[in-house]
């Protein structure tokens, strides 16, 4: 019961949420997530594009696990398929990653539906009409992660922010020193990949970020 109240919690997304990096070695995969868990994360993105499916079924089975011990949503990214076999707790979708309103159809309405809307309001706003439950704009900074991203300007949180109900996610390039204006912008959680994980002090940076969202409720 405490895990399905969580789940309907973290309907709205806020505070840090991390991007899992993409990595074969899957025993350091859940060491990292478990430090970013402890410090302080509010939701975990399993993203690993280049796997095999064999791969992936195996490091997200394991992150639910692990994720459902700390009460926190596990999201898969792109893969619906993948989301509904191991009945992980949302799905993100990009702009070319099928239909949103067709993967809230699949997913029920107890799931997380987040959908990537890079620079574009009418996107987002598309997204929000069709059942997911948070937009993400960027990238807000230059991104180790992805190299084909479009710039998204604080004006443009601001603005969306006036029309979008649902929570909105920065993404992109942020780190730990480039974080504040984004959050303070109105975005209600940010996503981190690349200052996460690579540093070798997962759960300390999860715990540096997490400080600089007001006290979850």
């Amino acid at each position: 019961m405490q895990r399905k109240f969580a789940i309907l919690r973290a309907l709205k997304i806020k505070g840090l949420y991390a991007i899992t990096p993409e990595t074969i070695n899957t025993d350091e995969l859940v060491d990292k997530t478990r430090q970013a868990l402890e410090g302080g994360v509010q939701a975990v993105q399993y993203r690993n594009k280049s796997a095999d499916r064999y791969l992936q079924r195996s490091q997200a089975t394991l992150l639910l696990q692990l994720c459902k011990q700390h009460h926190i949503p596990l999201i898969i990214n792109d893969y619906i398929d993948l989301a509904l076999e191991i009945d992980a707790d949302g799905l993100h979708v990009g702009r070319d990653d099928g239909d949103i309103a067709d993967a809230r159809k699949h997913l029920g309405s107890h799931k997380i539906l987040g959908a990537s809307c890079y620079n574009d309001l009418d996107l987002a706003l598309h997204a929000e009409r069709q059942g997911a439950n948070y937009v993400a704009f960027g990238a807000f900074f230059p991104s180790i992660t992805k190299s084909n991203t479009v710039p998204v300007s604080i004006d443009l949180v601001q603005h969306a922010r006036k029309q979008i109900k649902i929570s909105i996610v920065g993404i992109g390039g942020i780190q730990l020193h480039n974080a504040s204006p984004v959050i303070q912008s109105g975005c209600d959680a940010i996503a981190v990949c690349s200052d996460l994980f690579a540093n070798g002090q997962t759960k300390a940076k999860a715990a540096q970020f997490a400080q600089l969202f007001p006290k979850m409720i």
